[in-house]
């Protein structure tokens, strides 16, 4: 059984040395991949530059990615690569990229490095390439397990944004959690049943176990 995970941030650069990102320190997707990889299952773990806790040992492998479009070539070359039966998509993408700046007179700015002399900057941001809605496409016969983190509104909207990212991606399932979701975190299904997790790790067990037991199978 062949796995994929992503976890940490990814960046969409300003400049060539300034970047927006998410907050993720790539922790939940490291774990996760450690193990898969305990229970036999041949891991690849995609990771983001940016994350700070420390990746997976072997044997798990690791490749990093910065940019949404860089992680997703990287996939869609995977699915050329050999059958993988799951994909964790916990990566922390950007939702929005730099279009374009302007200076305070509305002039164009661009180079290597914006110096500070332009003053004050106005961004203009364009969504980013989104990687979930692909997965689907590039790894037809996987389960496909999608994150969703909610910080705003009640937990029945939160539980509705999980279960709407599912039927719009094709996905087999969304593990949700956040402020808006309560505590711990949740799995969802598409038939509509929740499993409760407490913890990183139980949830991290909890997959592994569900997927060695064929239950995350389409």
């Amino acid at each position: 059984m062949r796995a994929i995970v992503t976890c940490g941030p990814s960046y969409e650069p300003i400049d060539e040395v300034r970047r927006l990102t998410n907050f993720s320190t790539g922790e939940l997707g490291s774990l996760l991949a450690a193990a898969l990889s305990s229970a036999g299952i041949r891991t690849l773990c995609l990771r983001g530059e940016g994350a700070t806790y420390p990746a997976p040992e072997s044997p798990t492998e690791t490749r990093s990615f910065s940019t949404n479009e860089d992680l997703a070539r990287q996939l869609a070359e995977c699915s050329d690569g050999g059958e993988f039966h799951a994909i964790f998509h916990a990566a922390a993408l950007c939702d929005y990229r730099p279009a374009s700046i302007f200076d305070a007179a509305g002039a164009d700015v661009s180079g290597p490095k914006i110096p500070t002399r332009a003053g004050a900057l106005t961004i203009r941001l364009e969504p980013a390439a989104k990687v979930l809605p692909e997965l689907r496409k590039w790894f037809p016969r996987a389960s496909i397990i999608g994150w969703k983190y909610e910080l705003a509104g009640t937990a029945e909207q939160a539980l509705a944004a999980a279960r709407d990212q599912m039927v719009v991606n094709h996905t087999d399932a969304c593990v949700l959690n956040g402020r808006a979701a309560g505590a711990g975190f949740q799995l969802v299904r598409p038939d509509r049943s929740q499993e409760c997790f407490a913890t990183k790790e139980a949830l991290c067990d909890g997959l592994v176990q569900r997927l060695c037991g064929g239950l995350l199978s389409r």
